[in-house]
């Protein structure tokens, strides 16, 4: 055999190898979309996911709203959302939603003068901000709540989410909970009509401009306080007791979770009993379609929340997120096996 034909050969059984191994890593990558929420938890367990079993987990933070909208319309293998969907809506849609974790939304701040984590305020007063009728940090409902604090008379500017946000749905839910005047003038959603401030895109977004403007106030999941090493608020709970926010403060609010008793795991955990319940606690959830016409993309994204649930719990803690304790990721993969089917009407998992 000539030099020529050989590398011809050799080129054609490389090309043919190559297109196997881009239809295999194509078959196996997934895909999903939604709340800036988990980002950082999703982020970490897709990185550790990969290097054990060579599939991609791609992940946009877009917003709840944006990830209920993309597996709506099917054009990701997973939606995400903190705002969870109600059996209705579900059964509408062809849907059913787990949850994977539970974090906490946590007021922050860029006052001058305040040391990290000493504001205090219930949800009264943090309403009352959000409605605009509190404008000056030495308000004296501010001051009463921080007697020892020395607050300064600098205006307020109010930081919130200019996207559809599961987050924010967790926080106008606590504010819906807290005061009567923002249940009836503004209300809950994962979009609502603001009284005042200005939107940032994301978790992200506010975050960046809490950073970047003084006398802010904004509001953020606590892995992103923690990442930019932000000036959290102590929050007044449902007991009476003020409490930071932490993995102790979350833990407490998921343990008044009824997971088994939640139809299509509809679950809320703002505003929880407790002394040491973190008021504005929320579950995080993944959205699929019951029936499924991609069954081994399907497949593939059931086996990496397993492999999740199994083993990124620890990653989870770390980033001050609550794993699902063990009997909760059972209803879950029971709920897989009943709900989950391909076009003939299979299970997908065992």
């Amino acid at each position: 055999m000539n030099s020529k034909l050989k590398q011809l050969i050799l080129g054609i059984t490389t090309a043919a190898a190559l297109s196997c191994a881009g239809a295999s890593q194509a078959a196996t990558n997934i895909t999903g979309a939604g709340a800036t929420f988990p980002y950082p938890i999703y982020s970490k367990w897709a990185e550790a996911y990969k290097t054990k079993s060579g599939v991609s987990m791609n992940y946009q933070s877009i917003g709840s709203g944006g990830g209920i909208k993309q597996i709506t319309a099917k054009t990701v293998d997973f939606g995400a959302s903190d705002m969870p969907l109600t059996p209705e809506k579900l059964d509408k849609d062809g849907l059913m939603q787990f949850p994977t974790v539970i974090g906490g939304v946590v007021p922050v701040i860029n006052v001058a003068g305040v040391e990290t984590g000493t504001l205090k305020l219930d949800g009264t007063t943090l309403a009352n901000i959000y409605l605009g009728k509190i404008t000056k940090w030495n308000d004296p409902a501010l001051a009463a709540l921080n007697k020892d604090l020395k607050l300064p008379d600098e205006n307020i500017t109010v930081v919130h989410r200019s996207d559809g946000s599961g987050t924010t749905f967790i926080f106008t839910n606590y504010l819906s909970k807290a005061s009567p005047e923002w249940k009836t003038g503004v209300g809950e959603g994962t979009a609502v009509s603001w009284k005042a401030g200005t939107g940032g895109k994301g978790n992200e977004g506010v975050a960046s401009y809490v950073q970047r403007i003084k006398g802010s106030i904004g509001y953020v999941e606590y892995a992103y306080a923690l990442q930019n090493k932000m000036n959290p608020i102590q929050m007044k709970n449902r007991d009476g007791q003020f409490v930071k926010p932490g993995d102790a403060s979350f833990k407490a609010a998921a343990a008044n979770a009824q997971w088994d008793k939640a139809p299509g795991f509809y679950e809320i955990l703002t505003d929880e009993p407790g002394k040491e319940s973190w008021p504005i606690s929320g579950a995080t959830f993944i959205l699929m379609h019951k029936m499924q016409e991609k069954p081994d993309t399907a497949k593939e994204v059931l086996k990496f929340f397993d492999w999740a649930y199994t083993n990124g719990g620890s990653l989870a803690s770390d980033l001050d997120y609550v794993p699902l304790p063990e009997n909760v990721q059972n209803l879950i993969r029971k709920a897989w096996k009943n709900q989950i089917r391909d076009t003939s009407g299979s299970s997908l998992t065992k």
